[in-house]
């Protein structure tokens, strides 16, 4: 398989995560409903997710301190995220054509969605309101 064949996923993948932050760009979510309404926070609670779209117009436009208030577990995951995504063109770059080991993808959702849980936990209880967006 050639170069660019082994780097097509990686592009796409890129090519979408830059359009859905360009989408956020022109229309901002901090208007109430600009993007229509979260279920979860219209049953009353915050789920790790609320806040993420802000977060991600808040980025765009350079406002770290912003991002952060709107969404902490998504601006704190942003460094492990794009290591990753370099891991994944690194190892296409190269040729390897082998899959990860589960036991690392599998420990790594584990503790992804566990981190999800406790920050979703905790962004609800009073002591961890200011989590809240």
């Amino acid at each position: 398989m050639t170069r660019g064949r082994r780097l097509l996923a990686p592009a796409v993948t890129l090519g979408g995560l830059a359009a859905a932050a360009l989408a956020l760009h022109l229309r901002d979510p901090h208007g109430r409903g600009s993007w229509g309404s979260c279920p979860s926070a219209a049953l009353g609670f915050w789920c790790p997710g609320c806040g993420g779209l802000r977060a991600v117009n808040d980025l765009g436009n350079g406002r770290l301190a912003d991002a952060a208030s709107s969404n902490l577990l998504l601006v704190a995951l942003l460094p492990v995220l794009a290591a990753l995504y370099l891991w994944w063109v690194a190892r296409r770059w190269r040729g390897e054509t082998r899959e990860p080991d589960p036991r690392l993808v599998t420990g790594g959702t584990v503790v992804l969605c566990g981190v999800a849980v406790v920050f979703a936990v905790v962004r609800n209880l009073p002591a961890g309101s200011w989590l809240a967006p």
